[in-house]
């Protein structure tokens, strides 16, 4: 089990968020939804696509959203370039098991807008998040960084 330390140091943002639409500019592939969403503590706001062939969230429903900098519950750093069976081989349990929906990905926008507002935007291999909120909450967020963003429904 992790401690509240190591937990500290893996999460870089969390938030329960609402989703208000559904594809907001329509549907534009067969297996992807676009969700729109809004925090419900700190008040971002997210758009983020998401595989609904494997998991589905719809209009109203709540969600955890996770972003973390490792999957390893002692906080250790992910080799970030490569997949390692061995981890699931030896059935070391991970944060990926908390949740429903787990994706891997890297920062390739940071903007920081007036007012202490910050734009951030991360590729999921192709499947695309924009979180936006007050920058004193997403400042563990950096450019060109590894994460994963991990979903369950509430």
């Amino acid at each position: 089990m992790a401690t509240a330390a190591s937990a500290a140091r893996v999460t870089l943002f969390e938030d329960i968020f609402e989703v208000t639409a559904l594809n907001p500019e329509g549907k534009k592939f067969d297996r992807v939804n676009r969700l729109s969403a809004t925090g419900t503590t700190f008040e971002c706001d997210l758009l983020l696509d998401i595989n609904c062939e494997i998991y589905s969230l719809l209009e109203g429903e709540k969600m955890t959203l996770v972003l973390a900098s490792t999957l390893n519950l002692d906080g250790s750093p992910d080799d970030h370039t490569a997949y390692n069976p061995s981890q699931m081989a030896r059935n070391e349990p991970t944060l990926a098991d908390n949740y429903e929906y787990v994706m891997h990905g890297r920062v390739f926008d940071v903007s920081y807008k007036k007012d202490g507002v910050v734009v951030i935007a991360i590729s999921f291999g192709g499947l695309l998040c924009r979180l936006t909120g007050d920058q004193r909450h997403l400042s563990s967020v950096l450019p060109d960084m590894r994460l994963y963003v991990l979903i369950k429904k509430d």
